[in-house]
């Protein structure tokens, strides 16, 4: 499976690998606390510092339970194998007794080479299965890390194709930054739109805050029909009503929209749409149990179960007016919403919620204001989705042999860097 051309060495030949310390109680009470990493801070080729822990070390050990920058840190437990390079973001830093701290033990190693072989090794090729002790937790002992069998190409072969992989990984980077600043753009323009509007008009002070004057404050079912949907048949998943060729829009669809429901992950057949209820292209969707007041606007024809409620706009406002309003009411919802077994809010819940109403117009100019950046979201989440899979295939022929650097030319991707700029 892997290239015969390279050589295959142990971990432990290649990389002295350290232990972790153990949280204790006295650990967590003890003074002169270090922060320190667990499992959870190293995802794959990437470490996560958002949310760091700190533990009380004796001066006698903290030497022998530093990071440094360079290390290869790889999960015991959780993720087995789960790795990634310390980049020395906080000095100092210690690492937990579930994380292996690996250093080179010679010059012709490049650890983040091993990330990415690890990575297809554990998530691809399945060389590792059974490495992990079989007890209630998995775990991968150092001692079974450091016989790992692994491949050793020379240093500067291990460098061009760390170099091309994380070409790719920092484009698909670029993408997610990008994400998350059009959705900052997107609230941003959302509390602004739907408390000034776009005519530079005096406002008012309301029931939900001010709006502009000509604004009117109206209710869900003042502006709109609100249906239930319905599926009859406990359990839900009885297979022979589906299959069939109507659309069988679940929660999770709605959740995962973004606004516009444009796929579905189940069908019913005749026998199932019998016991649903279909509802036509452009209605609004929303959630109500479990995940609260999420919506979308059906791009199709779709049957619905009775986890969603169907809201047929009047002449009032537009479909695609009052689904950004709900987007913005979402929070607020959830947070409303009787909690007993599972969070839940039904009709009655639903048809008070106040709505504000702007002109026709002026609903159809903040649509394309909110359209557009929506446009950007989808443009940067469908080219962050070609490069995942891209590095997903270029992990597995790069890590395994099959294809060498010198077949890749990846120039395509330099754009995305200075694009950064503009994003």
């Amino acid at each position: 499976m892997i290239s015969a051309a390279w050589k295959q060495r142990p971990i432990g030949e290649l990389f002295d690998i350290g232990a972790g310390k153990t949280m204790s109680s006295a650990a967590r009470e003890g003074a002169q606390k270090t922060p320190f990493l667990r499992t959870s801070n190293v995802l794959w080729d990437e470490i996560d510092i958002s949310t760091v822990d700190e533990m009380a070390i004796p001066p006698h050990e903290l030497a022998g339970k530093l990071v440094e920058l360079g290390d290869l840190l790889v999960c015991e437990g959780g993720e087995i194998g789960r790795a990634a390079i310390w980049n020395g973001e906080i000095d100092p830093m210690s690492f937990q007794n579930h994380l292996h701290r690996l250093r080179p033990l010679a010059d012709d190693v490049e650890p983040r080479f091993y990330v990415y072989f690890l990575y297809s090794a554990f998530t691809q090729m399945g060389i590792f299965e059974g490495v992990g002790n079989k007890t209630t937790i998995p775990n991968l002992s150092r001692n079974r890390l450091a016989a790992l069998e692994i491949p050793h190409p020379d240093l500067d072969e291990q460098r061009d194709i760390t170099r091309a992989l994380s070409h790719v990984r920092d484009a698909i980077k670029l993408h997610d930054r990008s994400t998350e600043t059009a959705h900052s753009l997107k609230r941003a323009a959302m509390r602004t739109l739907f408390t000034r509007g776009l005519k530079g008009e005096a406002q008012k002070d309301t029931e939900i805050g001010l709006v502009p004057e000509s604004w009117e404050v109206s209710t869900l079912g003042g502006v709109s029909n609100i249906e239930r949907g319905r599926f009859l048949h406990r359990p839900r998943n009885e297979p022979r009503f589906y299959g069939g060729d109507t659309p069988f829009v679940q929660t999770g669809d709605v959740v995962r929209s973004g606004g516009r429901i444009r796929e579905f992950t189940q069908s019913l057949n005749a026998d199932g749409v019998a016991i649903s209820r279909v509802f036509p292209d452009g209605t609004i969707l929303i959630t109500i149990a479990a995940n609260i007041g999420y919506t979308g606007i059906l791009q199709f024809d779709s049957a619905c179960p009775d986890s969603l409620v169907a809201i047929t706009p009047n002449e009032k406002v537009t479909a695609e007016f009052l689904e950004y309003w709900l987007q913005t009411q979402q929070p607020d919802m959830d947070r409303f919403a009787s909690n007993g077994t599972q969070k839940n809010i039904n009709i009655q819940f639903l048809l008070p919620w106040p709505v504000v109403v702007p002109s026709l117009d002026e609903q159809q100019e903040i649509v394309a204001i909110l359209d557009a950046i929506d446009r950007k979201i989808d443009l940067h989440s469908k080219k962050r989705a070609v490069l995942d899979e891209l590095f997903k295939a270029l992990l597995h022929k790069l890590m395994t042999g099959e294809i060498r650097i010198s077949d890749l030319d990846l120039s395509a991707l330099a754009p995305a860097r200075s694009a950064e700029a503009v994003a």
